[in-house]
């Protein structure tokens, strides 16, 4: 029996979830968690195998970070992400904080069943799709972005200061304006607003 928690803020989603995945004999859902935040409070528990994880909450604390808690506790359950978002920083973030596998909700639901049991005998499960971006990141690896490069310029895409973009992530000005150089060098670009618009080109940063 592969015991599950759900996560994700969409009750409407958490129950298509559980109705499909309990018409299996092994699968069972032991619990649901609405932000992020009770993901990992639920994941800390005993009785939890794997994890299915939105990538976007409510509040500060966001899918990714979540997966990496989560895959920091002694005798941690696996994660599966399950997502609309399917850009190189989301992909290349959730697997380098832990995440065993990464579908989008799109997925047919024996795709999305045979990739969890595969992440609960701590198997690879990449959605074909995400497979290929991954590989292609990888073949590109001179244009790709941190994960760190990515959240800067995810926020100069949302029209973020670089004070307002320090705060957010913690960091001092200068801290922001070197990533943004390290940024405008990978992709060949002069200007914020380029650098935007070249990265959401690549599937870098979530278009809009």
């Amino acid at each position: 029996m592969i015991r599950l928690l759900l996560s994700d803020d969409h009750p409407v989603v958490r129950a298509g979830m559980r109705a499909l995945l309990e018409a299996e004999a092994d699968l069972h859902v032991v619990g649901e968690a609405a932000t992020a935040e009770e993901a990992v409070r639920l994941a800390s528990g005993p009785g939890i195998d794997l994890v299915l994880m939105d990538l976007q909450f409510p509040g500060a604390l966001q899918g990714v970070e979540a997966t990496r808690r989560i895959r920091s506790i002694v005798g941690a359950p696996r994660v599966l992400v399950l997502t609309n978002y399917d850009t190189d920083a989301d992909i290349l973030g959730a697997i380098e904080a832990g995440a065993s596998g990464y579908l989008l909700k799109d997925a047919p639901p024996n795709e999305l069943i045979d990739a969890i049991r595969a992440a609960a005998a701590g198997e690879s499960a990449l959605a074909p799709g995400v497979a290929s971006r991954l590989d292609e990141s990888r073949r590109t690896a001179d244009q790709r972005l941190t994960v760190r490069e990515a959240e800067v310029l995810n926020l100069v895409a949302a029209g973020r200061t670089n004070r307002e973009i320090g705060q957010a992530l913690f960091l001092s000005e200068a801290t922001v304006k070197s990533h943004l150089v390290h940024i405008f060098t990978k992709l060949g670009v002069g200007s914020r607003t380029a650098a935007v618009a070249r990265a959401r080109e690549l599937g870098t940063i979530r278009a809009g």
